[in-house]
């Protein structure tokens, strides 16, 4: 886990490399001809929250509505919607998943325009798509994901700009390799876990592009350290489960510096009224990031929290790369 989580500065530099970048450019511009007027993304497990970014993405930047999909919709339930208006995005680290690639089956049938993006460029899941786009992340050591998530999220960034812009990745991502690699050389976060080791369980909080973060941060905690990590959005937070958070529930909050992190301060504020015990992350957070777009801060947030997950694992005794009952490719119907 810990050689997977050094990798990802070269995986941003890899993907963003011309022959990555042409090839992602060259999706985006055939979904610009098509103009889809809506988006639909469907994934598993981690995958699903970098989804839910490029949702937030999809609604953000290109003012199209966007939303996930329940495969067992159609793979249980029979269901057949009409998506030929759609744009159907599946996303997957393995493309191994049956649910995801017959859900994209479907969806083509029904006329809609359908991609897959994948680490696994031969997989079903990008066999049965109309389009698809290679990742890049390499082979993923551990069990937990990090890199390919990340990945995930770059590719997904990049099509959704490429689409905005016409058909051409913008040269603002460029610097991207270069800040996770100083986010990495910071070692400051691996000496946190100490104060979450004898945590019974935790509540971890975002909002906007920074909510994707704060789920896949609860996922890593509870694969690899067997803690029960909740995620909430920061307006559900205070929708009730905000009654839950005291000093013993420790609480991760993921604060961006536009406006999904101001919209965050209430929360931080209620938070305080309860006592909580609240470690921020960001820009201005007691785990620091470059200060940068929030629609590129997913891709940097979550690398200290990967790092911490990984610590914290550790410190509780477990075995981080061998999460007990789970393997690599998970197989859904």
């Amino acid at each position: 886990m810990a050689a997977d989580i050094a990798e990802q500065p070269e995986v941003y530099a890899r993907l963003l490399q011309p022959a990555h970048a042409t090839a992602i450019a060259e999706v985006a511009a055939v979904i610009a001809e098509r103009r889809p007027r809506h988006v639909v993304f469907t994934a598993r497990g981690t995958s699903d929250h970098a989804a839910l970014y490029a949702a937030y993405l999809a609604e953000i930047r290109l003012g199209l509505p966007a939303g996930l999909a329940s495969p067992s919709a159609i793979t249980v339930f029979g269901a057949r919607p009409d998506l030929s208006h759609a744009l159907v995005v599946g996303v997957s680290q393995s493309g191994g998943s049956p649910d995801l690639a017959e859900v994209l089956r479907v969806a083509r049938e029904s006329g809609a325009l359908t991609l897959a993006v994948t680490n696994n460029p031969e997989s079903r899941l990008a066999e049965v798509a109309e389009l698809s786009i290679d990742v890049a992340a390499g082979h993923e050591r551990a069990v937990a994901a990090t890199k390919t998530y990340t990945a995930e999220l770059l590719a997904l960034l990049m099509l959704v700009e490429a689409v905005r812009a016409g058909g051409s990745v913008p040269d603002e991502l460029a610097g991207l390799p270069d800040l996770a690699a100083r986010v990495l050389e910071n070692d400051a976060v691996t000496g946190m876990a100490a104060r979450y080791r004898f945590a019974a369980r935790m509540v971890t909080t975002g909002r906007g592009y920074a909510y994707a973060t704060a789920r896949e941060a609860a996922l890593k905690l509870m694969e690899t350290s067997y803690l029960p990590a909740l995620a909430f959005s920061g307006a559900d937070l205070l929708h009730g489960p905000l009654a839950m958070t005291d000093p013993d529930v420790p609480v991760l909050a993921v604060v961006g510096s536009g406006p999904g992190g101001a919209a965050m301060r209430d929360v931080l504020v209620r938070l305080g009224e309860r006592r909580a015990d609240v470690l921020t992350v960001g820009a201005a957070g007691e785990i620091a990031v470059p200060d940068v777009d929030e629609r590129l801060a997913p891709l940097l947030d979550i690398l200290p929290l990967q790092r911490l997950a990984l610590a914290l694992a550790l410190a509780r005794g477990e075995d981080p790369d061998a999460p007990r009952g789970l393997k690599k490719v998970t197989a859904t119907l």
